[in-house]
């Protein structure tokens, strides 16, 4: 009875060890095909970042259709009690801008630069000139606006009674309160004269009784005013499109003011089928020190706008080569491409097709002096 008691017990803990055995060994094949896998696709990746596309034209063919034509139009506002409305009058004209951006993804979302999409804040130079307009609209709306004008007839009546308006309110006087310049007049010395009635007339009182009889308006307060500058509209065309232009929205400005850069977005977050190959940001150079001067640099975009871009076929992106003419200094490059305004937030390429700079700013009295932003801080957008 021992003896068959026992050779059940032997064989079920045989059994047991042999799927011990296979659990493991399907493990260690798990392992060992993840790990492979793992280090394949590794590289993979490495062997895709390094394809070159060798040639300009091979480059322009890849990404032609990815960059874009970006339209900002742009104007003044006012906001008073709560009420916002635009400004036309003559000091306030909106304005439109060309820029250049680039499709980095399948949701629509762009790269330009941040100067595109804010331009009133483009440089010191600029910021100064667009709060010197605001500080006159304030004081010219101040000079004429009433406290018994509605708030629907804020613009209406600011429109019409803009020839009347001065920059010489001053707040200090009081609402309403105007330098208002008196001359003197000396009487002639001789008899003085009194009417047939023999009764001399109080003058001081008679002037007093027709100012009390005028009303007195109050004016709204130069500090209930606030005036700005925003987009009215931000919309972008493709290469080969017939001045088809799509809505777009600002997604994100860089918080670095040295770093000229933004994220524009497609309104229905969807990049056009027509895009076959965006911009392969894991594809560009992050290392600017390799960078060198003498290396070939190429770029894709659409100097002077509509000027250039517009043809009987429609809109047509244009390429531009030079080489890097200084070193990095963490933050931009310095090439000689021809450029100019239109051309900001255009792509900057290798000999390869890899991305190493964002197209800013240049030198408008000397062509071949243009300069980008490193391709390493789009990554921090």
């Amino acid at each position: 009875m021992k003896i068959s008691q026992t050779e059940p017990n032997e064989d079920l803990a045989a059994t047991n060890k042999k799927k011990r055995n296979r659990y493991k060994f399907a493990l260690i094949t798990i392992i060992l095909l993840s790990t492979a896998s793992f280090f394949g696709f590794k590289y993979f990746k490495t062997e895709t970042k390094t394809i070159c596309l060798e040639t300009d034209t091979k480059i322009y063919d890849a990404y032609k259709d990815a960059v874009v034509l970006i339209k900002h139009r742009y104007g003044y506002f006012a906001k008073i009690n709560g009420k916002e409305f635009q400004l036309t009058v003559e000091d306030a004209k909106e304005e439109t801008i060309y820029g250049t951006g680039f499709f980095v993804d399948t949701d629509g979302n762009m790269i330009t630069n941040k100067h595109v999409l804010e331009p009133w804040n483009s440089s010191d130079e600029e910021s100064e000139k667009v709060n010197t307009s605001i500080r006159n609209l304030r004081m010219k709306i101040a000079s004429i606006l009433t406290k018994d004008v509605s708030e629907d007839e804020y613009e209406s009546f600011i429109a019409t009674n803009w020839i009347n308006a001065s920059v010489s309110y001053d707040e200090g006087e009081g609402e309403g309160d105007y330098e208002e310049t008196s001359e003197e007049t000396t009487e002639p010395a001789g008899e003085e004269f009194v009417s047939s009635n023999e009764t001399t007339a109080d003058t001081s009182t008679v002037a007093t009784d027709i100012a009390a009889s005028i009303p007195v308006k109050e004016y709204v307060s130069i500090d209930e005013i606030e005036v700005y500058v925003k987009t009215l509209d931000i919309e972008v065309a493709l290469h080969d499109s017939d001045n088809l232009w799509l809505n777009c929205e600002i997604k994100k400005l860089s918080e670095d003011t040295n770093i000229d850069l933004g994220i524009l977005q497609l309104a229905d977050h969807k990049t056009p089928a027509s895009v076959t190959n965006v911009i392969n940001l894991d594809n560009a150079i992050d290392d600017d020190k390799s960078l060198t001067p003498g290396q070939k640099a190429i770029m894709v975009g659409y100097p002077l706008g509509m000027d250039l871009a517009q043809t009987n076929s429609g809109i047509k992106v244009q390429l531009y080569n030079g080489q890097i003419s200084k070193e990095s200094d963490g933050n931009k490059i310095q090439y000689s491409i021809t450029s100019t305004h239109g051309a900001s937030g255009a792509p900057v390429f290798n000999e390869c097709g890899q991305l190493i700079a964002i197209n800013f700013s240049g030198v408008d009295q000397v062509q071949g002096i243009n300069f980008g932003i490193v391709a390493k801080h789009v990554r921090s957008l």
